[in-house]
């Protein structure tokens, strides 16, 4: 069969999206590939079809060992010969899938990287290479590799190794999220030299990116979560701490919620994943350690508490949002002390000069991105260097574009209270002192007889507080790790304490959620407009159920989207059901006179 007849059968997909046929063809004809291509882009197709065009079987690296088993479901579903060995594996079924790869009863065979670079591993690729049965390596979530990175994994440093051993193998490395640096880093740590470089757009137009400033950080997630009654999303907070008591919290407010974090036992963290997975409407509170490789379609949103390292990690977080192509939401909120905790956290770190370099740079694209006042999806994307000149339309500052103001001299009077104090003290007094405010402490350190004192008693705490957060935003102010955090000023400050340029700030406007969320479901494309709501109810209750007497998740069976295709077109027979998107030979087979029995009965 070609590609394309592949695609069709196995998968059930009409066509090819974007490079998919091209990557494709590249690999076939024994290329190396690097791609970028976004969640939900269709990535993995790229080296699943490969192995099913030629004899031999397709190695996939992959760091989470709790997903493989998901991903080798879903592809058994499809009539996919697929398997994975990593130590959740018993003696016995480890044995067998090895022998099974050896007999060339697998086309593909999911380790991860810590199993594939054991010499036990190595030595069954070493015969599977004497026997030209290796059609490629692909190894997913190729960021992995950069130490510079949010996801740093130092095993994948040594995938090296399959360049070396394997030479005439065909490698494709994969990943949603690369700067231009973390690509660089990416070509030369696994050697992929003369590798092709596939770009797709970085745009996730479903996705509607918010930020808001942070003053009542449980009221405003709770507000925010109404919009998204009884849908599945994710919550990341900085601390294992944060999760525990966040999802605690919200269980308390009639909302399911599971916490994540590594300092969960193995098997609470493998049963509160596979319940997110497998179950509607479930909010997984999560550190980072949570999200890597979700196929999960239907995730409605993420929620950022805290503010993440960096755009490459925000992006990659939000982009388990609406992997269905459905309208989505990433939502942050977002104060002065993230900007003081992340610029703390790197100045503190024990790591090189080059490497605190390079992390203030990731930083000051995220501060900067948060505090823009211009389209949030243009700035993003030009930041993993991609060029949009018009405006989104759904993001916060498209909807609800904010007011920029002459800050100079707030700024002005905020950087003399910084000088006067002598650059010690952090924003919190330094607020008390502009507004006036007779604390203990300031007159014990005689702070009130200063000239500063009071003059900044027309602005409220919340309004100085963003004006200092926009100045360390901004790399006017740098909060010194050895002064427990205290201000001070850097060289960009001097023109405008000295009125040699005009300083503008936003100012935060007071939104209402429900505005900022209006019209969120009306940008859907992806279901056809006829999709008759009471056949896809009634095909979601059998997938259910199906789903739970097979013990994988839904989506696994078949995806939210072919059940609306299925209520649409509500076909009658075998070849009208293999018609529709995202059933191919095998599912109609197995499930097809199910499907049009049920669709049959239900009254139109």
């Amino acid at each position: 069969m070609t590609a394309l007849e592949t695609l069709r059968q196995v998968f059930g997909y009409p066509a090819f999206r974007g490079p998919q046929a091209e990557i494709i063809e590249h690999l076939s004809c024994g290329g190396d590939a690097l791609v970028l291509m976004p969640t939900g882009g269709g990535k993995s197709l790229c080296y699943q079809i490969p192995p099913l065009l030629r004899p031999g079987v397709g190695v996939v690296v992959s760091p989470l060992i709790a997903l493989m088993q998901d991903q080798v479901d879903a592809l058994r579903q499809a009539g996919v010969r697929a398997a994975f060995l990593n130590s959740s594996l018993d003696y016995a079924t480890a044995s067998d899938t090895e022998r099974k790869l050896l007999t060339g009863e697998l086309d593909l065979i999911y380790v991860a990287p810590e199993r594939l670079l054991t010499e036990r591993f190595l030595a069954l690729l070493d015969r599977l290479d004497a026997a030209g049965n290796i059609v490629l390596f692909a190894i997913d979530e190729a960021h992995c590799v950069s130490q510079w990175g949010h996801d740093f994994r130092p095993e994948y440093i040594q995938l090296s190794v399959l360049h070396e051993r394997y030479p005439a193998v065909p490698r494709i490395a994969l990943t949603a999220t690369a700067d231009a640096l973390t690509r660089r880093e990416i070509l030369a740590r696994l050697g992929l030299n003369n590798a092709r470089i596939f770009v797709s757009s970085f745009d996730r137009p479903n996705i509607r990116y918010s930020v808001v400033e942070r003053n009542n950080p449980r009221r405003q997630l709770l507000d925010f979560l109404a919009t998204h009654a009884s849908e599945a999303g994710i919550v990341y907070c900085l601390s294992r701490k944060k999760v525990d008591e966040t999802a605690a919290w919200l269980s308390t407010q009639g909302i399911t919620a599971l916490p994540y974090h590594a300092g969960l036992d193995t098997a609470r963290r493998t049963r509160n994943q596979q319940r997110f997975l497998r179950e509607d409407a479930i909010v997984i509170v999560a550190t980072i350690a949570f999200g890597m490789g979700i196929d999960k379609p239907d995730v409605r949103f993420v929620v950022h508490l805290d503010l993440p390292k960096s755009l490459e990690a925000y992006y990659q977080e939000t982009g388990r949002a609406g992997r269905d192509g459905e309208p989505a939401d990433a939502w942050m909120t977002y104060g002065l002390n993230d900007v003081m905790i992340h610029r703390l956290r790197i100045d503190a770190s024990e790591a090189g000069e080059e490497q605190k370099r390079i992390e203030r740079g990731k930083l000051d694209a995220l501060l900067a991105w948060c505090e823009t006042a211009d389209c949030r999806r243009t700035r993003m994307l030009a930041y993993f260097a991609e060029s949009r000149v018009e405006r989104c339309g759904n993001c916060d500052t498209c909807l609800e574009p904010p007011e920029l103001w002459d800050g100079t001299l707030a700024a002005q009077k905020a950087m003399s209270a910084i000088l006067r104090t002598g650059q010690r003290f952090g924003a919190g007094h330094l607020i008390d002192l502009l507004r006036g405010k007779q604390t203990e402490r300031m007159q014990q350190l005689g702070h009130d007889a200063l000239p500063t004192f009071g003059v900044g008693a027309d602005t409220d705490e919340a309004g100085w507080r963003s004006v200092f957060r926009q100045l360390l935003a901004g790399g006017l102010l740098h909060a010194d790790a050895e002064a427990y955090g205290g201000l001070r000023l850097t060289d960009a400050a001097r023109p405008v304490l000295k009125g040699e340029t005009v300083l503008q700030l936003r100012r935060q406007i007071s939104r209402r959620q429900k505005s900022a969320l209006a019209g969120r479901r009306k940008t859907s494309t992806a279901v056809p407009a006829d999709s008759h709501p009471g056949i896809f109810e009634a095909l979601r209750t059998w997938r259910a159920a199906e789903a739970k007497a097979q013990g994988v998740p839904a989506y696994v069976i078949l995806h939210d989207k072919t059940l609306h295709e299925l209520a649409a077109r509500q076909p009658t027979n075998q070849d009208e059901l293999l018609d529709v998107p995202g059933i191919g030979q095998a599912k109609a087979e197995r499930y097809g006179a199910a499907l049009l029995d049920l669709i049959a009965t239900i009254p139109v």
